[in-house]
C-alpha cells in the first residue's frame, strides 16, 4: 500500500512537471540581478564645438548631445526622416482616427486604471503560482481563457468567405 502510494506521488510529481515550456515571461520584477544587455548604448564621442556660444543652455531632463537614438539612426539607415520622430502633438494624417477614438471621452488615468484591474485579474488567477513546486508560466496561466487559436480563427474567417491570407502549416 505504502509503495503505491509512493508511486502514484511520484508519477503525479513528474507529471506536474512535463507541462509544455513556453518561455519565460515573468509578469512582476526583474529578469535577475544582472544588466540588460540591449538597453546599453554605446555613446557618441563628444566634440568640442567651434563657438561654445552656440551650445543650447542646460535643460534638466533633456537628452543629451552625445546620447544615441537607435529607433532615428535606424529610419535615417533606412531612407527616413529622423526629424519625424521629434514632432509634438498629433500628426495630421492621424487626427480623424483620434477624434472617432475620442469622440465619447477620454480618461485620463486610464492606464493606471487598466494596470489596477489587470493586476487584480492576475493575482486572482494565479493563486498557486505562487507555491514553489508549481513552475507554470504564469502568463499564459493567467490568461489561457482569453487565448485565441489563431489556426481555428483562420478556417472560421475562410468558412465565412473572407479572403484571408496564407499562414504556415500547423
Amino acid at each position: 500500500m505504502r509503495l503505491a502510494l509512493v508511486a502514484t506521488l511520484a508519477c503525479l510529481t513528474l507529471a506536474a512537471c512535463a507541462g509544455g515550456d513556453r518561455g519565460l515571461r515573468p509578469l512582476s520584477g526583474g529578469l535577475g540581478a544582472g544588466p540588460d544587455e540591449f538597453g546599453v548604448l554605446p555613446q557618441r564621442p563628444l566634440t568640442l564645438p567651434e563657438n561654445l556660444s552656440a551650445l543650447p543652455p542646460p535643460t534638466p531632463g533633456a537628452a543629451n548631445r552625445t546620447d544615441r537614438n537607435p529607433v532615428g539612426e535606424g529610419i535615417a539607415a533606412l531612407g527616413g526622416n529622423p526629424a519625424a520622430l521629434n514632432r509634438g502633438g498629433i500628426p495630421a494624417a492621424d487626427g480623424a482616427l483620434v477624434t472617432a477614438a475620442s469622440r465619447n471621452g477620454v480618461d485620463p488615468d486610464i492606464r493606471a486604471e487598466l494596470a489596477a484591474a489587470d493586476q487584480t485579474f492576475r493575482q486572482r488567477r494565479g493563486r498557486l503560482s505562487i507555491l514553489p513546486f508549481v513552475r507554470r508560466d504564469r502568463y499564459f496561466q493567467a490568461y489561457s481563457g482569453q487565448a485565441l487559436d489563431a489556426y481555428a480563427e483562420l478556417t472560421r474567417f475562410r468558412n465565412a468567405g473572407v479572403q484571408v491570407p496564407s499562414a504556415p502549416p500547423q
